[in-house]
């Protein structure tokens, strides 16, 4: 069914249940792991209800992934040019560490994407996403020309971004035996020291 085609609450409703349980069931077991029988278990209803609403399991993780990826890289689009450059960047890696504690699923989703060769993703990673990384390297460039953070690579600097912040959610259960449940409490103040210390101009 297309999300075009004017819906019933109640057939919203379905639809909106759909994509939660796949949510789940993707983040766990990746796509290739993920079956339209799990993800209609998971939602209480028949595999030939789901497929009324989507047709195949692809239909599904794409929705997903398109629903998610505008919300995904909405911290990277706020990088402010006319903002302090450290404010910027702090605010960055704490939306992004606040997104890994609230949105654990959402990673998972696109770190198994990415771990399989991004099969589903490779337009928004050579569209949406490059154009933004683009952009967001040369304004981190421009603010370390004239001295207002400290001279680094910039695109290892927001690979690094992503590696320290995203590990929380995708690494989730490490982290829960090594640290203890609610160790991305302490994150943000870490990180937010740590690319200080980094990115202040001597």
């Amino acid at each position: 069914m297309s999300e075009k085609k004017k819906m019933s609450r109640l057939q919203r409703k379905n639809r909106t249940t759909i994509l939660a349980s796949a949510l789940d069931v993707f983040s766990s077991n990746g796509f290739r792991g993920a079956t339209l029988d799990q993800i209609a278990n998971a939602a209480g209803m028949s595999k030939p209800n789901l497929i009324y609403y989507f047709a195949s399991k692809e239909a599904i993780f794409i929705t997903l992934l398109n629903r998610h990826m505008d919300e995904w890289l909405a911290p990277l689009r706020a990088i402010e040019p006319a903002g302090d450059p450290l404010e910027q960047i702090l605010m960055y890696v704490r939306r992004k560490v606040q997104m890994s504690r609230d949105m654990p699923r959402e990673s998972r989703l696109f770190a198994n994407e990415i771990v399989q060769g991004a099969p589903r993703m490779k337009e928004h990673l050579s569209q949406d996403l490059k154009v933004l990384f683009d952009e967001k390297c040369r304004l981190l460039g421009e603010w370390m020309d004239q001295g207002r953070l400290a001279k680094l690579d910039t695109q290892h600097l927001i690979y690094s971004i992503w590696a320290t912040t995203q590990h929380y959610a995708d690494f989730e259960a490490q982290i829960d035996v090594l640290s203890g449940p609610g160790t991305i409490d302490g994150a943000e103040a870490f990180l937010d020291n740590l690319y200080r210390r980094l990115l202040t101009p001597d």
